[in-house]
């Protein structure tokens, strides 16, 4: 099954654990699938704070560096601005994880251009202490964003390799100057850097063991069903059992009462079973068992549910039953078992395996259970039986009668 690897992957990944965060290729796939969404609406978000942060600079450019004014907002509004929210458009739209990555990165290393463009065209006094405050451009790509490691430390050096190209020229920014504002934007980028890899690593973790719980989840609920469903199921005849029958025979007699209809019950026995066991053995009676049930199954409407009671016994429950067409229904399933000529010589030379029932078929009313219709249907299998089995027999349907006239209905049997 595809959740057996999927659930061995994870479960792999989670002992191995090693220090590189891309995981096998089935898991990044369901990884990347699960998370993307939720990543692309974070990351334009995130997007749009920096943004603002980034336009807000304008005010520091117009204190700061009032001869560069005009050049800072071309650069941040007219061309950052408006690159950035497209980016950002593209983005929250939907694209493939490699290229939600690159187009992120890529604000990044267009945001330190800018920024370097407006630093070098100034030449007011201390201009140059603008540089100090590139880290945060940095810190934006690997904290805010949490671009995947890899993303984050591409750009990061881009980053400080453009920033080293616009400093070290500038010949207004004194070298002990440079050599601190170098520092601490490297300083920076590796401390971001790391932060940026436990986030990843973190959010990985966590992403797998929420995957492999709810992986196995679905395996508990798998097994839940199948441990419910046997639980209701003869497991020798795969009929319902008793404990079904019990479950659902008092919400067909509350439905019965409320749709003014009959309900019906035949009580099943395997004739002279004791004497097919003791001569055939256990495992051949099961294998009778098994092929009288098949045959009943078969046999009887989809809407009745047909229950293996115990031992030989069985019983089926007839939604929307009426007397005149139950006892066919009785008859069907006794010639059908009596036509699998199964012989059975622990009787004598020329036997087979057949059945009695016994019918009853009760309209529901107060002061009524649902045991008065397995009495009923009891009543009338005994009845069978002691008329020479192999044969069907219906309780009397009149309400008023007492279980011992009840049993004197109609009798058909293969004589």
């Amino acid at each position: 099954m595809v959740n057996d690897g999927l659930l061995t992957a994870v479960e792999d990944e989670l002992e191995s654990r090693s220090w590189r965060l891309r995981f096998a290729e089935a898991v990044e796939t369901r990884f990347e699938a699960d998370t993307q969404r939720e990543r692309c609406y974070n990351m334009v978000v995130a997007g749009l704070i920096a943004s603002t942060i980034y336009c807000l600079f304008l005010l520091n450019d117009y204190s700061f560096r009032p001869d560069a004014f005009l050049i800072a907002v071309f650069l941040r509004a007219g061309v950052m601005l408006p690159v950035g929210l497209l980016i950002l458009w593209r983005v929250y739209r939907g694209v493939s994880p490699l290229l939600r990555e690159a187009l992120m990165a890529s604000t990044i290393l267009f945001a330190t251009v800018i920024s370097c463009l407006i630093f070098v065209n100034s030449i007011t006094p201390y201009s140059y202490l603008d540089v100090f405050s590139f880290g945060l451009i940095l810190l934006v790509g690997n904290i805010v964003y949490s671009l995947r490691f890899r993303y984050a430390m591409v750009s990061s050096a881009i980053s400080i390799l453009i920033i080293l190209v616009f400093i070290l020229p500038y010949e207004a920014m004194p070298s002990e100057a440079k050599r601190l504002a170098i520092f601490t934007i490297v300083a920076t980028g590796l401390f971001t850097l790391a932060a940026n890899y436990r986030l990843e690593r973190s959010e990985r973790t966590a992403y797998l063991l929420m995957l492999r719980e709810k992986i196995r989840s679905g395996y508990y609920l798998k097994d839940n069903q199948k441990l419910s469903q046997l639980s209701v199921t003869d497991p020798l005849t795969s009929l319902a059992n008793r404990r079904q029958f019990d479950a659902i025979v008092p919400v067909r007699w509350k439905e019965a009462m409320e749709k003014n209809t009959c309900l019906g019950l035949m009580v099943i026995d395997i004739d002279n079973f004791k004497a097919y066991n003791d001569y055939y053995g256990h495992q051949a009676g099961d294998q009778c068992l098994r092929r009288v049930a098949e045959a009943m199954q078969a046999n009887s409407r989809d809407a009745d549910l047909v229950v293996r009671f115990g031992g030989e016994e069985f019983v089926v429950l007839m939604a929307n039953a009426s007397p005149e067409a139950a006892e066919p229904a009785a008859e069907r399933i006794r010639r059908s078992v009596e036509a699998l000529q199964i012989p059975n010589l622990g009787v004598s030379n020329r036997s087979i395996v057949t059945i009695s029932v016994g019918i009853a078929v009760l309209f529901p009313a107060v002061g009524q259970s649902p045991a008065d219709l397995l009495s009923r249907a009891d009543a009338a299998l005994y009845e069978a039986k002691r008329q020479g089995r192999n044969r069907t027999w219906v309780a009397s349907p009149v309400d008023s009668l007492s279980d011992a006239d009840a049993v004197g209905g109609l009798s058909r049997s293969a004589q």
